[in-house]
């Protein structure tokens, strides 16, 4: 789900990178009028927005347009002014718990016990609207969702073979929690079987389910509805916002979006002036490519918020199994919560990491400090030395295993063609982390240079 962090969207002048489902070509254009191409004119887009004016939505500047770089996403056809309303999209365009309930599947869910949740119920009026085609009031909106998503989730498992291990393990407790979702969900969707002439298992099968959870989890604004009794007690902050979720995504954020309750409407409004003709972007929150491609199916380049994970594992194989205090060390890190999140980052190893690395550096006559460490401070000049000559270790590691995967994956791309577009997500996350990580080297040989 799009959090729209801080509530806030961000229109940017350069290419960001895109999001779900969309083509994300890397081919530079001399002339800058190639990079983009609309689609305005394209019966689907026709007939979402003659959908959306049928449902009070009114739109002038705004097309949806195809990018270099980004894929499909939104053109500004003016100049847009700090404050200046960008979009306003009427509630009766959204698809929000609120409108399955008035649907034909308000009395099951209601009947049905113990309550499904929020996520269960979207889910189903998706799958149950597709299956419906042509006789589908939301046809137009159904018909411009991507066919298919690149969520790890979706991806083949010796493609999710390849990923860095903590997204790895992530990836593979996402597909074991939607896999049980689905499992669960079975008795309510043949609670619905006297609404088809068709077996619902022929209807709500696993990839359509896979779908309609991917679409919400990809494509849906944070929007707090009240509690509903005919609903679980799970958050129901969900809502599909048609044309508005054609944006794509950019780290930084300079426009303001909320639901504005007086008018209805949820509403974007600009911060800072814009250029026409330039692509507008949309921020999901300051999250790293490991969450965006968990969660979206992209990954952003030179992503700020961004960070290489090392496990406490790793750190613990760079040292002597003789050190008899050790076991206290990992214990004395778990207790203070410094075996997890440990990082490299843009601005180097981070303050967790190298604080982690003092404590297990500290010597038997050092020992008694290491409360002093946990607070940031210095203990002598050989600790802080074995800690950062330890870091460039650990650094180095890393990026021979990010080199190593990058050779597997290009091997796999010459083996399997059918997975190449797979294979270039995981290829573009291993290049952003080794471009990170060679960074973090040149801020670590400056800091030792330091010391010595």
């Amino acid at each position: 789900m799009r959090l729209l962090y801080g509530n806030y969207i961000h229109i940017m002048k350069r290419k960001g990178r895109g999001r779900t489902g969309r083509q994300r070509r890397r081919k530079s254009f001399r002339n800058p009028e190639l990079s983009k191409v609309s689609e305005s004119h394209k019966s689907e887009f026709i007939e979402l927005r003659k959908w959306l004016k049928e449902r009070k939505f009114k739109d002038h500047h705004l097309r949806p347009t195809r990018f270099s770089g980004t894929g499909r996403g939104l053109m500004s056809v003016k100049s847009l002014q700090p404050g200046e309303l960008l979009i306003s999209l009427p509630e009766k365009c959204l698809l929000t718990t609120d409108t399955v309930i008035k649907s034909y599947l308000g009395d099951y869910i209601t009947k049905w016990k113990p309550p499904i949740s929020p996520l269960l119920a979207l889910c189903a009026f998706l799958i149950s609207e597709k299956h419906a085609g042509n006789k589908s009031p939301w046809k137009p909106y159904l018909d411009v969702l991507p066919k298919t998503y690149t969520c790890l989730v979706c991806l083949e498992p010796q493609v999710v073979r390849l990923l860095p291990k903590p997204l790895k393990m992530k990836a593979q407790e996402q597909r074991i929690h939607i896999q049980e979702l689905f499992v669960s969900s079975r008795g309510f969707f043949s609670s619905l079987q006297s609404l088809f002439t068709e077996d619902v298992e022929h209807i709500f099968h696993y990839n359509a389910f896979l779908w309609a959870w991917c679409t919400i989890n990809t494509r849906t604004v944070y929007m707090k509805h009240a509690r509903k009794e005919c609903l679980s007690a799970e958050p129901d902050v969900y809502a599909l916002a048609p044309y508005l979720d054609l944006l794509n995504h950019s780290p930084e954020v300079q426009v303001k979006a909320a639901f504005n309750e007086e008018t209805h409407c949820y509403e974007i409004r600009t911060t800072s002036s814009c250029t026409k003709y330039e692509e507008l972007f949309i921020c999901y929150g300051p999250h790293d490519n490991h969450r965006l491609l968990l969660e979206y199916g992209f990954v952003a380049s030179n992503n700020p918020h961004s960070a290489v994970y090392i496990s406490i594992d790793t750190l613990l194989d760079q040292f002597p199994s003789v050190d008899t205090q050790m076991d206290k060390k990992i214990s004395l890190l778990k207790e203070h919560g410094f075996s997890e999140n440990l990082t490299f980052g843009w601005d180097g190893p981070s303050w967790r990491l190298l604080t982690a690395l003092k404590l297990l550096c500290l010597g038997e006559d050092e020992f008694t400090c290491w409360k002093k460490v946990l607070r940031g401070e210095v203990i002598s000049h050989r600790n802080e030395w074995k800690s950062l000559v330890l870091s460039r270790k650990i650094c180095s590691y890393y990026i021979e295993e990010a080199k190593t995967a990058l050779q597997k994956v290009s091997h796999m791309k010459n083996e399997e063609a059918a997975l190449k577009d797979h294979l270039t997500l995981v290829e573009n996350l291993w290049v952003e982390e080794l471009k990170l990580l060679q960074v973090s080297a040149d801020i670590l040989k400056t800091m030792y240079q330091e010391t010595t």
